[in-house]
């Protein structure tokens, strides 16, 4: 890994990969560094120094390749001061406005001749340096001042560059081919000096010459080479000659030997995907390329990766990508194709077109020279023609494709007979491909280098091809290209299929053919990547196994076993053992080894499985499994049947009957060989019943096969039983079978058997054996049964039950009865049972009806259901038996029937041929009774107790006893006689339903009671929101039907706090909940509340676990409950506090209906009103107030909670503050408490205060007497007197005061209630409005989805920007000009056009028009929407003017004031910025804020059109703008008329249908009409529906009635000289009307069609006057307007006027109308400023213009950009497009919206500014409505401005490319003939002057430009020159 001079920065990167290779298992050489971007690397030319060179951002790095790509130099080569635009030296004085600048290496070459090392960089103009190739910090040469010839590289660090060194030739000297993109006018090609002065010049050197615009050629260079005697260049540049103009990339060729590029050549390269692909895409962007070297040999091919392009806007490449071969050949012959076709046949091919033409608009052209002039002139000369290009690309199919991924780099390695290419892609993953000769291509394996990094196109091969060098931005790493070493099998090598890869066979490794010793030989190397091959491997053995120890030759035979050298051998191993192996034709031949040698056979196998392995020396050729087996143990885990086992044996063992023993060999040493496994001795199976009774004499028959093998005389046999793990041994008696000579009868002798086990059977296994000898084969199922009748038959019902075969019998005797076997019982066998006993019943009561399903347990209840089905009864009535639940002597399961009537008595039994048998416990049949319940309701979603009175209620089996609340189950809790208690269920549906009860099948119905299920409760707000930690304080809880709840209780949930480690937060599962604890507190009610004890590991005071505190609550009525807060610990106050509400069954959350979230303050403290000696009374002075200290006393009470008392008397508390409790005490000493008195304390009364659950007791109190006055009488009486008199003045004056403020108070009081009712109602209209308006938005939505938003097109929008003011604007029309002079006028138009294309005479020209006095401001305007129009086909040239005329712009500002710029239109620039805007923000518009702006202007219209809008003034109820606002209240009422339609038929006929519309009935007729064509034609664009003027409004009233409405007709109410407009109230059209819009028929309203008209439209004018008659709509226009201030709204003084309300009472629709649209107003905003999607790239383009311009004139200050900025966009644009929604749709805009559209614009100009607005009583009502919301805004536009000017910077070529896709895509749209000539009536104008400054300017005059000017006035209007 790296280290040395790498920065400590990098450490920690490296510590990361170091350890993801380690996780990966394998590591490779690697370096890397975060503070700097990689861009190229070579390596050292000598493949012994291993040295690689890194150029990079700011550095050079020099890596040992051999040693772990160690760091061993570095030099630091940036950042330095820098400009573009200034010439090396850089230095202060010649560039002011230089700054530091990154160096990017742009060439990093190596010149092996020199041993030199060439770098270029970014900056001082892309100079070079020569350094030296063992230090890179040593530099060999550099040029301190160079000249423009000395530029190599491009000098934009986005500018491509490419170079080449190539060699002498022939004692030429070294030279450097350089290829760079544009930048500026160095040529695209040359060549460089290398070995002579001036170095890295292309003086008198070869250059590629560029006549046309270099800007135009875009090169983007790819990489170059040399081959053979030609230099190629490879690079993609846009086809100035194809009509799309689209990007495509070129091989050029150029001689070596050409030093004028005469014989260059450039061919277009076209990728395309296979034909054999589902979609035709053309990969035209080459990212990297190399050529196969192949050593000298034919059919090099250049290999290159391509990608499509993003869009036809964008030219960076996309993901998508592919490789394509091209055959070098092939493209030589292309290019001799063209040169020779444009040297001797004009570039023509026969029969068709133009094949070969010259490039970059050099006045050359293909010739017809001699036919031999391509050999005669093999590099041409300076009479061929040059330079030259193909029209035919060199096309070939892709042969792999990457759509994920782009692919850019590739590196090749050409192996025998196939080739290997390196592909790395955008994601920093390494492909490997296989490239075969017969066109097979594959890629075989991938690798992620460094994820989502790109591999750089410089992806190198060392010179032998072993290793490559892979480069990441951050990263290089050296990998080999196969590592066949991983592979340990030949398996697992072949399985790879890595092409360089085989298995070297008789060295038993997978390695390169060249690392195998023989791998030369037939069959030595198998190669990995071949299909069919195979690993060596045993393919047939003579036997496959052999008895352990048995020794015998094996035959193996291998295919393809390559043969050895002499004196050589191959050898055979079992596992370890070696044995020899002797060679054969087909393989070898095996001696199998010692049993001793070989591995044992493991536990419960009877065999070996050994690896029988062919090697040489120590490898391994081929091996397979070989098996040893042992017989012996095939005998052992045979069970029962050994003999059977042992010959049945897939070993083919054989059966030794004497011995006993199993064998592998074919005879035994004597007796009889068993080789069948049917001739084994056996014993087959028991003959007869093998049920054995136990404790009874019996014998076992067996029967036998083969025993006669035995050749036994005597047939001595013995039986052999397990029973209970114990042999029980019987002697048997065999004798042979007379019809079977095979077979023989085995008898084992009488014996009684017995087992101890509590089983009714028992199973033991029977075997026979020679007697004294070995066991015989027996079946392995071979057993006998042994019973126990008494096991499980206690009664005699089972007995008798008992399956027949067992033959049990119920035997009864002095001792006892039991169950036995027949043959066993000595005394009397009972053949009929006992009576039965029956022990319990349950249930012992049942329902009357019937239904009970009672349980009836005991003994002897008969044996079938049948005994008893008949027979049972309970309380003398019959019982149904349950014959499936009936259980054989012990239960009957049965169902009553009805009794007619209550009852009681016993069960009983009667079973059928025996006894009867009686309950002690009886039977009860009961009629339940219910009476009542209570409560009588409670909330529908149930968890209320109930309880159900009556009598006789614990009828039946508890379990069968259910409630039903109108059917809903009510769960049962309790059953008592009296009362059964349950929980209501959650119903559905509230009201009455009845009470059912089921008593099993019976059910009881309450009469004339029901229970009301009520809607449920509901809380609606909560508060407070704070207590102290001590609790009590009251919640007052406030909601609906609060009443029904029965057991409230609020709950705090303590959890701890998130910052808490998660040791402290483990769960604790059920100990969470704690104990339950209840309580008497000392001041209130009973209270409960949760625990928890701490863990001990938790630090006191913190919080480690939830914790649930709970409290009841007091039900005060249907809408209050009062809860007072449980008491909580300590760590509640850093603890998250969670508070609910639980009412029964439902959970509020505090959260959802408090103000703010619940929190726990500290205890309040009161200290004693004597605090220096508590023990004293305090002396109180009666009229005086008590103050009591504390401290946190207001933190969560107030002061109406606190009771303060004074013995038994009232403290009135009058202030509660943080530190203080004031309170009023009683006038006369109360006395003391009860509790005192009794206690016999001291008389004095005690002060306590109560707060919630605390109680302060603070001293006792006593109250002052005033002593007897020694003042003498007289004086007594005359101050008494006097103070009398002063009294009575007070008093009056007092009584005065009161009064007045009496009366203020009682002012203040109605104020404040109107404005909380108002506050209250602007809330909710806001929230109503905002409703309605989603609704009617979301219905819209619906509605465009079919007929989308109603842009204008393209040229529309243009008009509309461009000439608003112009009602023929030059767009629309068609040039003026006579017939007989358009041809001359047109070319003189066009040589304007030309000559517009000066630089120096548009500046000229538009800086002689501004210094006109005459010239006006409209007048700049229009012309600047001229040029805009005249150069709109060269966007980028009309940008380029643009960025010059704000440059003098700029230098003119920042001369005065900089901030003032581009703030007004007061010259042509300004107006050309807004227009430049307009154009590239078009489809911005249309594609991401047009929507939001259509949403938000429909907002408008539709909340403005929902109330009046008076028709004369244009002042609406609802509106933005204080100014238009309707300040009056207007009654009106919505009604929905139905308009007739036209409609087709479904027979195509016409027919009429109708369509609901609102309008308002206080509507003018016209606004009617407007309403109903807005509502009738939504999919249909304003200017395509008919004209308001056009049509009448007709009312239809039946069948006959038709009625035309108008604004004013004869029936106008007319009052003085005030004239009303006609309404629907007027003509009193009711709701639900049909109306119909009929065309007019006077021929004066022509109206076809809305042309756009500009201007503002206006309502009618206020003082219209019809002969004197003003007319009015829903307010007359007064005079108040013209009052002054202080003279209105004094309604009293203005007499004959009706009272009004204060007006400014009406400003809060303007505060309803803002809340409505506000979520319409954030998401415009939003949309015009997030940064989420790519901002546009015109508005990043020119802010970093105006960055630069700023820098450019030292211009610091951050608010004077943003004022640019603001001023640039904002304000130019989006202003403009805001207060003029018609400029982008196709819509109307009314004078009402507009007013709305303005305000809403002037708060996003207010939002873009950086200063604070200081906002008053005085301020502008409009700017207080958005006052709140204006910071917000501004931060939005701050992080919109910083997040642009953090993203990519976009380069000119970028901004050109767009520029120049503008212009095509909108070239038809615009008549540019029609502008020039507008352009040229200024000219006219100003004739004179314009030549004047013409003639002035010596450049000007050089140029020509006032005589060509001359000759176009002579054209354009015949006008006399001097010429």
């Amino acid at each position: 890994m790296p280290h040395g001079k790498a920065l400590n920065s990098a450490l920690l990167f490296h510590l990361v990969l170091i350890l993801f290779a380690t996780a990966l298992g394998r590591s490779y050489p690697r370096f890397s560094r975060n503070d700097t971007v990689f861009q190229h690397l070579v390596l050292h030319p000598d493949p012994s120094a291993g040295t690689v060179y890194v150029g990079a951002r700011d550095h050079l790095l020099q890596l040992d390749g051999l040693d772990g790509l160690r760091l061993e130099q570095e030099e630091r080569t940036g950042p330095v001061s820098d400009s573009k635009d200034c010439l090396p030296p850089v230095t202060e004085s010649n560039c002011p406005h230089a700054r530091r600048t990154s160096n990017h290496n742009k060439l990093l070459l190596v010149d092996p001749q020199a041993s030199e090392l060439i770098t270029c960089g970014s900056v001082h103009q892309g100079t070079c340096q020569k350094r030296s190739l063992t230090s890179v910090k040593e530099v060999l040469f550099s040029t301190e001042r160079p000249v423009d010839t000395q530029y190599v590289a491009a000098n934009d660090p986005s500018v491509s560059t490419v170079g080449l060194v190539v060699g002498p030739r022939g004692g030429e000297r070294t030279v450097m081919y350089v290829g760079r993109g544009y930048t500026a006018s160095h040529p695209p090609i040359s060549t460089r000096h290398l070995s002579s002065e001036p170095v890295f010049s292309y003086e008198e050197t070869a250059k590629l010459a560029v006549a046309g615009r270099l800007s135009e050629y875009d090169h983007h260079f790819v990489t170059a080479f040399a081959r053979r005697a030609h230099v190629y260049f490879l690079f993609y540049r846009r086809d100035i000659k194809a009509v799309s103009r689209e990007y495509r990339t070129y091989a050029a060729r150029v001689c070596l030997d050409d030093i004028s590029f005469y014989s260059y050549v450039e061919v277009p390269l076209v990728c395309r995907s296979p034909s054999s692909s589902s979609s035709s895409r053309t990969y035209n962007l080459l990212q990297a390329a190399q050529v196969g070297q192949g050593g000298g040999q034919e059919g090099e091919a250049l290999l290159g990766v391509f990608s499509t392009r993003i869009s036809s806007t964008n030219n960076n490449p996309s993901d998508t990508s592919a490789l394509c071969v091209y055959p070098l050949d092939e493209l030589d012959r292309r290019i001799d194709s063209t040169r020779d076709l444009c040297y001797t046949q004009d570039g023509r091919v026969e029969g068709g077109g133009e094949v070969a033409y010259i490039e970059y608009e050099v006045k050359s052209s293909c010739a017809n020279l001699p036919t031999n002039t391509l050999k005669a002139y093999p590099c041409g000369s300076d009479h061929t023609p040059s330079p030259m290009a193909s029209r035919i690309p060199l096309e070939v199919e892709a042969v792999l494709d990457s759509p994920a991924a782009r692919l850019t780099a590739v590196a090749v390695s050409v192996r025998e007979g196939f080739s290997i290419a390196f592909l790395g892609d955008s994601k920093g993953k390494l492909h490997k491909v296989f490239l075969g000769a017969d066109g097979q291509v594959e890629t075989y394996a991938t690798t992620t280098i460094q994820p989502n990094s790109p591999i750089n196109s410089d992806l190198l091969l060392d010179q032998a091809g072993a290793h490559i060098y892979i480069m990441t931005d951050t990263a290089v790493e050296k990998r080999p290209v196969a590592e066949c070493g991983d592979h340990l099998d030949c398996q697992s090598c072949l399985s790879a299929r890595d092409p360089y890869c085989g298995w070297c066979v008789l060295e038993g490794r997978c390695g390169q053919r060249w690392e195998c010793q023989r791998g030369s030989l037939q069959g030595q190397w198998l190669w990995s990547f071949h299909q069919k091959q195979q690993c060596l491997a045993v393919q047939d053995l003579s036997l496959y196994n052999i008895s352990r120890g048995e020794k015998t030759d094996i035959r193996v035979s291998v295919g393809g076993l390559p043969s050895l050298a002499e004196g050589e051998a191959y050898s055979c191993f079992f596992q370890d053992t070696e044995t020899p192996a002797s060679l054969t034709n087909t393989g070898v031949i095996c001696s199998t080894p010692d049993a001793s040698s070989l591995p044992s056979i493991g536990q419960g196998d009877d065999f070996v499985m050994v690896t029988l392995s062919l090697r040489f020396l120590n490898v391994t050729v081929a091996e397979t499994e070989f098996t040893f087996y042992n017989c012996s143990l095939v005998q052992q885990l045979s069970g029962r049947r050994p003999c059977q086992g042992c010959v049945s044996s897939r070993w083919g063992c054989n059966w030794c009957i004497h011995q006993h023993v199993c064998t592998h060999r074919h005879t035994c040493d004597h007796g009889v060989t068993i080789y069948n496994h049917n001739e084994c001795p056996c014993v087959e199976k028991i003959q007869g019943s093998s049920l054995l009774p136990v404790n009874v004499e019996r014998k076992i028959t067996l029967v036998g096969q083969h025993l006669n093998l035995f050749q036994d005389k005597d047939l001595d046999y013995e039986c052999v039983l397990d029973v209970e793990s114990q042999s029980v041994v019987v002697d048997a008696f065999v004798e042979m079978d007379a019809t079977q000579p095979s077979a023989f009868f085995i008898t084992c002798q009488l014996h009684q058997y017995a087992y101890s086990a509590s089983m009714e059977e028992y199973q033991a296994m029977i075997n026979v054996r020679r007697k004294n000898n070995f066991v015989i084969d027996s079946a392995e199922d071979l057993h006998v049964t042994l019973f126990n009748c008494s096991v499980g038959r206690s009664d005699c019902s089972r007995c008798r039950t008992a399956d027949p075969k067992y033959g049990c019998v119920w035997c009864s005797g002095a001792a006892g009865s039991h169950c036995v076997y027949r043959n066993s019982c000595t005394d009397e066998i009972k053949h009929t049972c006992p009576a039965p006993v029956i022990h319990f019943l349950d249930p012992v009561s049942g329902p009357v009806e019937g239904g009970t399903v009672v349980t009836i347990s005991g003994s002897n209840l008969g044996q079938r259901a049948e005994d008893i089905q008949n027979s049972v009864t309970v309380a003398g009535v019959p019982c149904s038996v349950i014959h499936s639940r009936y259980e054989v002597s012990s239960r009957i399961v049965c169902e009553t029937t009805s009794s007619g009537g209550e009852k009681s008595g016993q069960a009983s039994v009667k079973v059928r041929g025996g006894g009867l048998g009686l309950s002690a416990q009886t039977f009860s049949f009961q009629d339940p009774i219910l009476s009542s319940i209570l409560p009588h309701r409670g909330p529908k979603a149930g968890g209320s107790a109930l309880s159900i009175r009556g009598h006789r209620l614990r009828t039946g089996h508890p379990s069968e006893v259910s409630v039903l609340i109108g059917g809903v189950p009510c769960l049962v809790l309790n059953i008592q006689d009296d009362q059964i208690s349950c929980l209501t269920g959650g119903s559905n549906r509230t009201g009455e339903h009845g009470i059912t009860v089921r008593f099993g099948g019976a059910e009881r119905h309450l009469q004339r009671v029901v229970y009301h299920y009520t809607p449920n409760p509901n809380i609606t707000i909560a508060a407070p929101s704070k207590s102290f930690l001590r609790g009590g304080r009251t919640i007052r809880v406030s909601g609906q039907n609060l009443d029904v709840v029965q057991e409230p209780k609020i709950r705090v949930t303590l959890s701890p706090p998130d910052t808490l480690p998660p040791r402290k937060r483990r769960s604790t599962g059920g100990r969470s909940r704690g104990n339950l604890d209840g309580g008497q507190d000392r001041q209130g009610p009973l209270k409960r509340w949760r625990r928890i004890v701490p863990e001990p590991e938790c630090p006191r005071g913190t919080l480690c676990q939830v914790k649930q505190y709970e409290s009841g609550c007091t039900v005060s009525s249907s809408s209050l409950i009062l809860c007072p807060t449980p008491e909580v610990g300590p760590e509640a106050r850093r603890a998250r506090v969670k508070v609910h509400f639980l009412l029964d069954s439902l959970h509020f959350d505090f959260s959802a209906v408090g103000s703010e979230a619940f929190s726990y303050e500290p205890n309040p403290v009161l200290y004693p009103l004597n605090q220096n000696d508590p023990s004293t009374p305090y002396h109180h002075k009666p009229g005086s107030i008590i103050s009591v200290e504390g401290e946190n006393l207001d933190l969560a009470i107030y002061k109406e909670e606190v009771v303060a008392l004074i013995g038994e008397g009232v403290c009135a508390v009058k202030t509660l503050t943080h530190n203080h409790l004031y309170c009023e005490p009683p006038a006369q000493q109360p006395s003391v408490t009860a509790s005192r008195k009794l206690e016999g304390v001291d008389s004095l009364p005690e002060f306590t205060v109560q707060m919630g659950n605390l109680n302060f007791s603070l001293g006792r109190v006593q109250y002052d007497s005033q002593g007897q006055s020694t003042f003498p009488l007289e004086a007594q009486v005359g101050v008494g007197v006097g103070a009398s008199i002063v009294a009575l003045i007070v008093l009056i004056i007092v009584l005065i005061y009161r009064r007045k403020s009496k009366q203020a108070m009682r002012d203040y009081k109605k104020v404040q209630i109107q404005l909380e009712n108002l506050e209250t109602s602007v809330r909710d209209r806001c929230k109503k409005e905002f409703t309605d308006l989603m609704t009617e938005m979301m219905d819209m939505s619906s509605d465009l989805v079919g007929s989308g938003i109603p842009f204008l097109d393209y040229r529309a929008y243009a008009e509309r920007i461009f000439f608003p003011g112009h009602q023929d604007s030059p767009l629309r029309r068609d040039l003026d000009v006579p017939e007989s002079r358009r041809q001359t006028v047109e070319q003189g138009l066009v040589q304007l056009s030309n000559l517009l294309n000066s630089k120096l005479f548009l500046t000229k020209f538009i800086h002689t028009l501004e210094v006109q006095r005459t010239f006006s401001p409209r007048d700049r305007a229009y012309v600047a929407s001229l040029l805009t129009v005249a150069l709109h086909g060269k966007l980028e040239y009309f940008t380029d003017i643009l960025k010059t005329l704000l440059n003098d712009l700029v230098e003119q500002y920042v001369a005065k004031n900089p901030k003032l710029m581009l703030r007004r239109t007061e010259s042509v620039v300004e107006k050309l910025l807004t227009n430049w805007m307009s154009i590239c923000l078009f489809t911005f518009l249309r594609e991401s804020a047009g929507e939001s702006f259509y949403m938000l202007f429909r907002a408008i219209k539709h909340q403005v059109d929902k109330g009046p809008v008076d028709a004369v003034t244009g002042k609406a109820k609802y509106t933005l703008n204080d100014n238009r606002l309707l300040r009056e209240d207007v009654e009106y009422r919505t009604l929905t008329l139905n308009v007739l339609m036209p409609a087709v038929g479904a027979s195509g006929g016409a027919t009429t249908q109708t369509v609901p519309a609102k309008v308002l009935d206080c509507d003018t007729i016209t606004q009617v009409k407007e309403k109903l064509l807005e509502q009738t034609s939504k999919g249909t664009s304003f200017s395509q529906r008919p004209h308001i003027d056009s049509l009448h409004l007709e009312w239809r009233a039946g069948v006959a009635g038709h009625l035309i409405l108008s604004d004013e007709d004869l029936t106008s109410v007319v009052q003085g000289s005030w004239k009303r407009l006609n309404t629907l109230q007027h003509y009193k059209v009711p709701d639900g009307a049909t109306v119909a819009l009929v065309p007019r028929n006077t021929k004066h309203h022509l109206h076809d069609s809305h042309d756009y008209m500009p201007g503002e439209k206006t309502p009618m004018l206020d003082d219209g006057e019809e002969g004197g008659v003003r007319l009015w709509h829903l307010v007359k226009a007064n005079e108040e307007s013209e009052l002054p201030k202080h003279r209105r709204g004094s309604m009293r003084e203005r007499g004959g006027e009706r009272a009004k309300a204060i007006p400014e009472i009406y400003l809060t629709r303007l505060l309803s109308m803002k809340g409505t649209l506000q979520k319409f107003v954030d998401d415009l905003f939003t949309a015009i400023l997030s940064t989420s999607r790519p901002v546009p790239l015109a508005v990043k383009y020119f802010f970093d213009m105006l960055d630069e311009q700023a820098l450019q004139h030292n211009i610091t200050d951050p608010e004077t950009i943003h004022i640019w900025k603001t001023n640039s966009l904002p304000l130019r644009f989006w202003i403009n497009i805001l207060k003029n929604p018609q400029f982008i749709f196709d819509v109307q805009a009314t004078d009402h919206v507009d007013a709305v559209l303005s305000v809403i614009a002037q708060t996003f100009m207010d939002s873009c500014t950086i200063a604070d607005h200081k906002l008053g009583r005085d301020s502008p009502i409009n700017k207080l409505l958005y006052a709140r919301d204006i910071p917000r805004y501004k931060q939005m536009v701050e992080r919109y401005y910083a997040d642009i000017r953090q993203t990519i910077s976009a380069s000119d070529q970028e901004m050109n490319s767009a520029l120049a896709e503008l212009s095509r895509n909108y070239a038809g749209e615009v008549n540019y003939l029609v502008a020039l000539h507008e352009l040229y009536k200024y000219i006219n104008k100003y004739y004179d002057q314009i030549i004047t400054a013409l003639e002035e300017d010596p450049t000007a005059q050089k140029m020509q430009l006032g005589y060509r000017l001359q000759q176009i006035a002579a054209a354009v209007e015949n006008k006399v020159t001097d010429l």
